[in-house]
């Protein structure tokens, strides 16, 4: 267990030797660790360093159980995160948070004379152009592309905006990774189909998404299959609309049929359903690229955060993929979606060609992205400690 440091501490994050903070990451908030776990790993293991490991979040769940060789600090948001950002001392900054580099979020004052370099890692396998604020990865020296299509993206606005290019790495997805690997772990008879149908319900969060607009209607229909439903609210839901929450939680308390689960980075029920039902979410993704198990999407309008996404002429990946890995229906017929989930559910075996076609075709270094990424990052350390001691 490597001791953490509270914010008192000492010594604090500045305090570090050189090497101890050649390496920092920064999680926004609990739900970063999944995507940095596969890093990590490979860096504390194979290559044998030490890291520093910002957190904004009380509940990160590395602040209570951190592997030996990170040093870990909570520094909170607002002005406190803002003054250890701009005073920053490192090689390479290792980030989930889109806008790095805005006023929201400066960087360090030090990046040109120390040649800092800011990494972005993807949470998530859709697109890059939609559902994200336009300039959120313009400021990046670095990312971390999840398949081809981001990087035909990345390129495409740069050019589009007259930026700078960036360094695109074919990495892939680690959460994607540790799924696949969980799943290869399971029984043969942990695989199997269960005797009464499991669907998860994870969508994206938003005004129009399922769990704000139609969700207590869909989970109705869903119930009328006879299946088990279980509601997987997006954290960020709980944070910004939390009566959408309480509110399927009070109307379905009574069914021994439903379940409500926030813990999101729990695999147990994403392993084990044979459905998931989902809109705009890139939990979709994760689950029928990890578990090979078709999803059923409810056609609510789309999560548009960038209005102007259209002007790269380049479609989502996650409205290109849909009818590759599952099946499309409106939000408000009952009787569409039980057909749909009789379908999925019966031919569950049937997708798992063309689930696997899509992965292949689109995500980088399917089973290795940690590996891939922890080489990058510790180059780049290397050449931050090269420069002469600080």
């Amino acid at each position: 267990m490597a001791l953490f440091k509270k914010d008192g501490g000492k010594p604090k994050y500045g305090k570090l030797t050189k090497s101890q903070r050649a390496i920092t990451f920064y999680a926004e908030d609990g739900g970063s660790w999944p995507h940095y776990e596969p890093i990590v790993s490979e860096l504390l293991g194979r290559h044998g360093r030490e890291l520093a490991y910002l957190t904004s979040s009380d509940s990160d769940p590395l602040l209570s159980d951190a592997p030996e060789g990170m040093h870990l600090f909570n520094i909170g948001e607002g002005a406190k995160r803002g003054f250890t950002f701009q005073t920053m001392e490192a090689g390479v900054v290792v980030a989930t948070v889109p806008q790095l580099g805005t006023k929201l979020l400066p960087k360090s004052r030090l990046t040109d004379s120390l040649g800092i370099q800011h990494l972005y890692v993807h949470h998530s396998m859709a697109s890059t152009h939609m559902i994200y604020e336009p300039d959120g990865f313009d400021f990046y020296e670095a990312i971390l592309c999840v398949g081809p299509y981001m990087v035909a993206e990345t390129r495409r606005r740069e050019e589009l905006q007259g930026l700078p290019k960036k360094e695109l790495i074919e990495h892939g997805y680690g959460r994607l990774d540790t799924i696949i690997e969980r799943r290869a772990e399971l029984t043969d008879e942990q695989r199997a189909p269960n005797e009464q149908p499991l669907i998860v319900v994870a969508p994206s969060w938003g005004p129009s998404c399922l769990f704000e607009s139609c969700g207590e209607a869909v989970i109705e229909a869903l119930l009328a299959t006879g299946a088990a439903v279980i509601a997987r609210p997006h954290p960020m839901t709980r944070k910004h609309t939390p009566a959408a929450i309480d509110k399927l939680a009070e109307r379905f308390a009574g069914d021994p049929n439903f379940s409500l689960e926030e813990n999101v980075a729990s695999q147990d029920s994403l392993q084990r359903a044979d459905l998931m039902v989902s809109d705009w979410s890139g939990a979709a993704l994760e689950f029928a690229f990890g578990t090979e198990r078709p999803v059923l999407f409810i056609d609510v309008p789309r999560k548009i955060n960038n209005p102007g996404y259209e002007e790269l002429g380049i479609e989502p990946f996650e409205a290109t993929v849909r009818e590759q890995i599952g099946k499309v229906v409106a939000p408000g017929s009952a009787e569409q979606i039980a057909g749909a989930v009789a379908e999925l559910v019966g031919d569950r075996e049937g997708w798992i060609d063309s689930i696997r076609a899509a992965r292949e075709a689109n995500i980088f270094n399917v089973g290795r992205s940690g590996a891939v990424a922890a080489d990058v990052i510790a180059e780049k350390a290397d050449r931050y400690l090269q420069r002469g001691a600080s």
